[in-house]
């Protein structure tokens, strides 16, 4: 069975309007990879014809202008349309506009099984029309059966995910700080096993995050080595950015995340690339050597970043010492009442906030999957809280740590990443673009800017604005160079053949308005979103469309 007969077998026909059968292609890719012909065109025909537009077809080439022809799901006609006498059952009118393939998120938090996040609006108004997610090593084995729902409940962007290490260390050896035995890394390697069968496209990691923080790196490999039998990623929230307390550091970190991929046969990519903390303001190069003396030697390694010098995550890892969250809450309360422990507790906790800036940096945001906080403490910082209950800033993070121990509270740690490390790494051939961020509508309350704006703010600020680099460079690591790494053989590019996902956009008028302050704002400028050829923004406004598609490993 073709990958288009398997499209429809299940169920997607009754909501893919612009499938027709007057325009179904004669033949497409296979699983196995095989290059397609180009899709016939009944009578010159197409559904959507993108005339007159700047073409930046994802290479990293100059823009040329060219026209557009969408026929279904598939783009099928790039030239000159009164040339070649193809016309359009609707036209989009691009003249002085820029069109590029759609947007691919290399790491978000997008949840489309909470039906307000489903529909994806962040990221339309960014032209984000693919996201990657079970990122940071926190992934169910269940993708089969997620994507099976998925394909039911339709989606507002097409959806890649890994299977996290992390979960499968929980899920086999609960929160235990001891080495796993043989008989546990095997139970792990089964369950990324029955991940990877269900389609997840690689193995990711939160080394930072417990229970992978006490995780060896042999261990991690042993596991790897699941994903790499199936020639997968291993997609990385590495050990130590470089603000963990008695922390490997960051170029050491690094390195390990390099090793774990070399040694297991996988891809590697840094989900979000940047070292943290003053002490390494202007360090961005030492770890990028890092990156290409591991290419040099064969290693395919590469990195995302989001261009915020902001970090969001959750306060128990920015707050509680590793050792003392061993075990679980239940260890955790008891470590705290005891005096001579609660002393050490205290200590190492002010010493890793210290890291990280100070107990004023780190405000209390409401976001994603994280606890239901009183809207009276969102907005504030650490400080700001501790100081209106009484308490040190320890006293008021382990309160909110020991009452939310399973979600979680969510944190913004400010001024973590050095804006010139980011304009550095910005520059590299090997650096994609993720958001880190959620999918929920815009609402009220404090949250990372970075779930409205990171794509638009690095092509606004760091492209338009500054000429860090030039318009086509970085639209190739939005597109062409993210879907390479991926292996995802017919998206990316604005090409013949190749999947309709496609922006046309103002670049006069784009712009992110998420700020800290007002973080929740939609992004401005992009004009037509299309995913799979249907349009998920159009005219500037979300259309009620949910085009997207889960992608498993293998497909485009």
């Amino acid at each position: 069975m073709t990958k288009f007969e398997q499209k429809f077998s299940l169920g997607s026909m009754s909501r893919r309007s612009a499938i027709r059968s007057a325009a179904l292609v004669a033949t497409v890719v296979s699983v196995s990879g095989c290059t397609s012909e180009r899709p016939q065109i009944d009578d010159r025909k197409v559904d959507i014809l993108i005339t007159g537009g700047q073409v930046y077809d994802g290479t990293g080439s100059p823009w040329v202008k060219r026209d557009i022809g969408i026929t279904g799901d598939k783009i099928t006609f790039v030239g000159h349309a009164d040339t070649a006498g193809v016309e359009g059952k609707e036209t989009i009118d691009a003249k002085g506009l820029a069109v590029t393939p759609g947007f691919i998120d290399m790491h978000s938090h997008a949840d489309p099984d909470k039906p307000e996040h489903r529909k994806m609006l962040p990221q339309r108004y960014q032209g984000i029309t693919t996201v990657v997610v079970g990122v940071d090593g926190f992934a169910k084995d269940t993708v089969a059966e997620d994507f099976a729902r998925y394909r039911e409940t339709g989606l507002g962007a097409n959806l890649i995910t890994y299977v996290g290490f992390n979960t499968a260390r929980e899920a086999v050896m609960g929160m235990s700080d001891q080495p796993a035995t043989p008989e546990q890394i095997r139970a792990m390697q089964d369950y990324i096993d029955r991940g990877m069968r269900g389609g997840a496209f690689g193995m990711s990691s939160g080394l930072f995050y417990t229970p992978a923080t006490y995780a060896k790196t042999d261990e991690v490999i042993e596991v790897a080595k699941v994903s790499g039998r199936y020639h997968g990623i291993y997609d990385t929230h590495d050990r130590d950015l470089g603000a963990v307390y008695k922390g490997i550091g960051y170029l050491a970190s690094t390195a390990e995340a390099i090793e774990i991929g070399e040694k297991s046969g996988n891809k590697v990519i840094f989900s979000h690339f940047s070292p943290q903390s003053v002490r390494n303001y202007g360090r961005a190069s030492e770890g990028a050597k890092l990156i290409e003396d591991a290419r040099a030697r064969g290693v395919d390694v590469m990195a995302a970043q989001h261009p915020y010098t902001a970090t969001q995550s959750g306060l128990k890892p920015y707050t509680m010492p590793d050792w003392a969250l061993a075990g679980g809450k239940e260890d955790l309360l008891k470590r705290y009442s005891d005096p001579a422990t609660r002393t050490r507790m205290q200590a190492d906790s002010e010493a890793m906030v210290a890291l990280r800036g100070g107990a004023e940096k780190l405000v209390f945001t409401q976001t994603g999957n994280r606890a239901e906080l009183s809207q009276e403490l969102v907005g504030l910082n650490l400080k700001q809280v501790a100081d209106e209950w009484g308490v040190t800033p320890f006293e008021a993070a382990f309160r909110l740590v020991s009452e939310n121990f399973e979600e979680g509270v969510g944190v913004m740690n400010l001024d973590l990443y050095d804006i010139e490390n980011i304009r550095f790494l910005a520059k590299q051939d090997w650096m994609m673009t993720g958001t880190d961020g959620y999918s929920m509508p815009a609402g009220k309350g404090a949250a990372h800017p970075r779930t409205f704006g990171a794509f638009t703010n690095k092509l606004r600020r760091l492209v338009l604005d500054e000429h860090q680099v030039t318009l086509p460079f970085a639209i190739r690591g939005m597109t062409g160079l993210a879907a390479t790494f991926l292996g995802l053989e017919q998206r990316g590019l604005i090409k013949e053949g190749f999947y309709a996902d496609i922006n046309v956009i103002d670049l006069e008028k784009l712009r992110d308005k998420a700020t800290y302050k007002d973080p929740q704002q939609y992004s401005e400028g992009m004009v037509d979103v299309i995913i799979n050829g249907e349009f998920a923004l159009r005219s500037g406004e979300p259309t009620e469309t949910l085009p997207g598609l889960p992608i498993a490993r293998g497909e485009s």
